[in-house]
């Protein structure tokens, strides 16, 4: 059996594309070329005519109907109204069945009614129940779809400074001599006496911080008289 009921492969998001398009403008035909030009639906464009033409928005030549022009150009809330009267004029088998519950079928039960119905694999089956869940939130029902955007680069993470243990440096005085003319005339003895100072650098510490640090230390220890 023929596949009655259309769907989109590439998901809600040509659909979503498709129907805000229209709604800012409804071109007078509507074919692939169309859609090329829109950038909508790359390689598939002959899915959503297929749903256009199913809800009776363009008829078979793509030429909008008298119908969509009016439907299309109201506000959002009459919008909704008369997109949804569409939609249950296309799937009305659908809504004989279960009449305003149709709205709020879970997903299982409508994949189950047009694999039964159509006679379709899974896959088509679930890509049906996708598109009429789609084309049902344009009309108030289930969360509303948005066209899709761009995707952004992501911008790398700057990385945090890790906390460093404060930076130790060690500075030796030069050595001192010492004369001592105190041992009965004999040759001076020479002391040597060495002092070895530590200094702890803070780690966020510039330069100007580092810079001043190591003046201090000359100008009064290795420098000091």
């Amino acid at each position: 059996m023929a596949e009655k009921h259309p769907y989109s492969p590439g998901g809600a998001g040509a659909i979503a594309a498709a129907i805000t398009q229209f709604r800012n403008a409804l071109p007078t035909k509507i074919n692939a070329e169309t859609l090329k030009k829109l950038g909508i639906a790359p390689n598939n464009e002959s899915y959503i005519i297929n749903i256009l033409r199913f809800l009776g928005v363009i008829d078979s030549e793509g030429t909008k109907t008298a119908k969509a022009a009016s439907v299309f150009s109201k506000d959002d809330e009459e919008f909704q109204k008369e997109f949804g009267a569409m939609i249950e004029a296309a799937y009305s088998e659908l809504f004989n069945l279960h009449h305003e519950k149709t709205w709020d079928l879970p997903y299982n039960r409508l994949v189950s009614f047009f694999r039964t119905t159509d006679q379709t694999s899974a896959i088509t089956g679930r890509r049906q129940a996708l598109t009429f869940q789609a084309l049902a939130s344009f009309a108030g029902h289930g969360k509303a779809l948005e066209s899709p955007k761009p995707k952004q680069a992501k911008q790398p993470k700057e990385a945090k400074p890790k906390n460093k243990k404060p930076t130790q440096t060690q500075v030796e005085t030069p050595v001192t001599l010492v004369h001592d003319s105190g041992n009965d005339g004999q040759q001076p003895r020479v002391f040597g006496l060495t002092v070895r100072i530590e200094v702890n650098l803070p780690p966020a510490g510039d330069q100007e911080t580092y810079d001043k640090i190591f003046r201090s230390i000359r100008e009064n220890l290795l420098n000091a008289k």
